[in-house]
């Protein structure tokens, strides 16, 4: 089996473990995990990002963009950093991402700071339009206001939506514009029901996974620093919630990540 990690950030996972990439990657390969998308957060980790991708072109993946839980220590000289960084078109930079909106901290909602959050995710969806990448995107107790913005900015590559936590309405809305939903940890929690259920009822081809690690630990890995490894744990929770069989299940996500995030060089 193949599988593709379409959400990480791996360069924390190293900072944060200390292990060499060349580990982090190994312990991917050995269950299946061939493909690994890194996504940024701030203006400053492009450049370890775009060295770190370059070590295994055939492996690893990166999105470059300004994550809007940093929306305080973002200036419009990282937005200029960004575009000029998208404008090389590297081969294995991939998306723009990771970015969105975040309506889960109270003090990130002051008028100044959702506006500025606002004005960030416009200008990176051009970006995206511009460039003609997908994105990768974060929503935090934002769907509503996030597909606002997906309605009014149509991307040709679309993207996903990352880490999928909310109910089979919310997701079905993004999905009937043309995004994937992100799977993750999320699902293999017995409790998470409103967030299995729609993965359960939606499309089998619009659905991508994900660790979003060093964050978002599986089920049975609380406290511990997630990694690229435990997609195959969301993989298997994911099984268990389908009707398709595992070959299949596992042959069609492959496909629609390679599609969206490894320029179908599969």
């Amino acid at each position: 089996m193949a599988f593709f990690d379409t959400h990480t950030h791996l360069d924390y996972l190293q900072r944060d473990t200390g292990e060499s990439i060349e580990q982090l990657l190994s312990n991917a390969l050995q269950v299946g995990v061939n493909k690994i998308l890194i996504v940024s957060v701030l203006a400053q980790d492009f450049n370890f990002i775009q060295k770190m991708t370059a070590l295994y072109p055939q492996h690893l993946y990166y999105g470059l963009g300004l994550h809007p839980l940093y929306i305080a220590q973002h200036s419009q000289h990282d937005l200029v950093l960004l575009e000029k960084a998208l404008s090389e078109q590297r081969l294995n930079c991939t998306a723009v991402a990771e970015i969105g909106l975040e309506r889960a901290i109270p003090e990130l909602l002051t008028d100044l700071l959702w506006r500025k959050q606002c004005e960030f995710l416009e200008a990176q969806l051009y970006f995206a339009k511009r460039y003609d990448l997908p994105v990768n995107l974060h929503s935090r107790k934002a769907h509503d206001q996030l597909f606002t913005f997906l309605k009014r900015i149509p991307l040709a590559k679309r993207g996903v939506i990352h880490g999928f936590a909310g109910s089979y309405e919310q997701a079905k809305r993004f999905v009937e514009l043309g995004y994937k939903i992100g799977v993750g940890g999320t699902i293999t929690y017995p409790r998470a029901n409103k967030t299995r259920d729609a993965v359960r009822r939606l499309p089998l081809d619009c659905l991508l996974l994900e660790t979003d690690s060093p964050d978002m630990p599986v089920f049975g890995f609380q406290g511990q620093v997630n990694r690229p490894e435990r997609v195959f744990n969301v993989f298997q929770s994911l099984c268990e919630l389908r009707t398709e069989t595992p070959e299949q299940i596992e042959q069609c996500i492959w496909q629609q990540s390679v599609d969206l995030f490894a320029n179908g060089n599969g």
